[in-house]
C-alpha cells in the first residue's frame, strides 16, 4: 500500500513478514513424549491449585532469561535429577522466559533478538524457543514462561504448562484477556508498586470469557473469543514499597482473594522486589531467605501457598551486556551466567530445594503418626 501524502508509516523502516505458527509447528513438531509431559504438568498444577495433590507444591526454577541453549539444557538435565528425588512433595518446573519487559533500554529476550546483536530476527526466535521447549519437555520436565506478545502463545503454548502475566502487564486489558484464553494455569503478579489489588482484579477479569485481537494458527489476524481461565492465581513478587512474602502479607493477600470469592492460592516469587532490604536495595542472594521463610509458612500449615519461584542459573550473579546490542559479539559471554537479573547458582538451588524437601517430608511424617 502506498503511503498517503506522508500520513502513514512515517517512522516505519520496513515490514518483515511474520512466519505463521502453523509453519513453525510443522518445522518443529511436538512429540508424543513432550505432549505427555505438558498434559501431566498442567494436570499436576491444577491438582495443586485445587488441593487434590496431597499438599504438593510447585517450584519454577531456571534462568531469569534464556540466552544460551546448551547451558539451559544442562541446567534442565540437573533439574531432572533433582525432580526424581523430590517429586512426591514438589513439582519442578523449568523457567523458560523468552520475552523480557523493559522499563528502560536493553535486550528484549530470545524471541525478539535471538542473535543478541540487534538484528531482531523474530522468526528465528520463534523457532529457537520452540526447540528449547521441546527438548526440555522430552526430558519429562514441564516448562513455565511469561507471555508479553499476544501472538506468542500460538507459537509455543502447546509446550507450556504454567504461564505468568508480569507486574508490568497485570494492568493491561489485552493481557487479562489473553490470560482468559490460555490453555494452562496462569499466575498473575502484583504490580511493581506492590499493589495486590491490581492482580486480584486481573484474576477476576481473566476468569471471564473475553474477546481479544490476536492471530490464529495460520497467522491470520483474528478476534479470539475465550471461555475464561479458572486456573488463574496470585503471585506475590514485592514492590517498590518493599517485600510481601512474609506471613502477614501472605495472609492479607489471601483474605483479599477470599473477599472476592477466589481461592486463596498464593505463589511466592522469591526474586525481584521480595529481595529488597530496608534501604531499598535488592540482593539476589536473599532469595534463599525468602524461600526458607515461605517453606516455614507451608510447614506451619498455610495450605494456600501453592508454589514458589526462583531465578537460578549455572553460576551465581549476572554479567552486563550493552543496552544497544548492534555489533555485540555474544561469544565473549561467560558460560552459565545470567545476562539479565542476577541468579542463584545451580548447586545452591539444589541444596535449598533438598533442605525444603527434608523439612516438609519430616512434617508430613509427624502428621501421619
Amino acid at each position: 500500500m502506498e503511503k498517503s501524502n506522508g500520513l502513514i508509516d512515517t517512522r516505519i523502516i520496513k515490514y518483515t513478514p511474520l512466519i505463521s505458527p502453523y509453519q513453525v509447528m510443522q518445522d518443529i513438531p511436538r512429540s508424543e513424549q513432550a505432549k505427555e509431559t505438558v498434559i501431566r504438568g498442567r494436570r499436576d498444577i491444577e491438582n495443586i491449585l485445587n488441593k487434590n495433590n496431597n499438599d504438593r507444591i510447585f517450584i519454577t526454577t531456571g534462568p531469569c532469561s534464556i540466552h544460551d541453549t546448551e547451558a539451559t539444557f544442562y541446567y534442565a538435565e540437573r533439574a531432572k535429577e533433582l525432580d526424581a528425588k523430590v517429586s512426591d512433595r514438589f513439582l519442578i518446573i523449568i523457567r523458560t522466559y523468552f520475552e523480557k519487559p523493559r522499563t528502560s533500554l536493553g535486550w528484549e529476550g530470545l524471541i525478539i533478538d535471538s542473535n543478541m546483536d540487534g538484528s531482531d530476527d523474530v522468526n528465528k526466535g520463534y523457532h529457537l524457543s520452540r526447540k528449547i521447549l521441546l527438548r526440555i519437555s522430552e526430558l519429562g520436565l514441564p516448562c513455565a514462561t511469561e507471555y508479553l506478545e499476544s501472538f506468542t502463545p500460538q507459537y509455543n503454548s502447546d509446550l507450556i504448562s504454567w504461564a505468568a502475566i508480569g507486574a508490568r502487564t497485570a494492568y493491561s486489558p489485552q493481557h487479562r484477556k489473553m490470560a482468559s484464553g490460555l490453555s494452562m494455569p496462569v499466575g498473575i503478579k502484583n504490580d511493581t508498586h506492590g499493589d495486590v489489588s491490581i492482580a486480584v482484579n486481573a484474576i477476576l477479569a481473566a476468569q471471564i470469557g473475553r474477546p481479544f485481537l490476536g492471530i490464529n494458527e495460520y497467522g491470520t489476524s483474528s478476534i479470539a473469543k475465550t471461555s475464561g481461565n479458572t486456573d488463574t492465581h496470585l503471585v506475590l513478587r514485592g514492590g517498590d514499597t518493599g517485600p510481601n512474602y512474609d506471613k502477614a502479607s501472605v495472609e492479607r493477600a489471601q483474605e483479599m482473594l477470599k473477599s472476592k470469592n477466589l481461592l486463596p492460592n498464593i505463589v511466592v516469587d522469591c526474586s525481584h522486589d521480595n529481595t529488597m532490604d530496608g534501604e531499598g536495595k535488592k540482593d539476589y542472594k536473599k532469595q534463599i531467605d525468602v524461600f526458607q521463610d515461605t517453606i516455614k509458612q507451608v510447614k506451619d500449615g498455610n495450605r494456600g501457598i501453592v508454589g514458589l519461584m526462583l531465578e537460578s542459573n549455572l553460576k551465581a550473579g549476572n554479567q552486563k551486556i550493552p543496552s544497544n546490542l548492534r555489533g555485540f559479539d555474544r561469544s565473549t559471554l561467560e558460560y552459565g551466567l545470567s545476562v539479565t537479573d542476577p541468579c542463584l547458582d545451580l548447586e545452591t538451588t539444589i541444596d535449598l530445594i533438598m533442605d525444603a524437601y527434608r523439612t516438609l517430608s519430616k512434617t508430613s511424617a509427624q502428621v501421619t503418626k
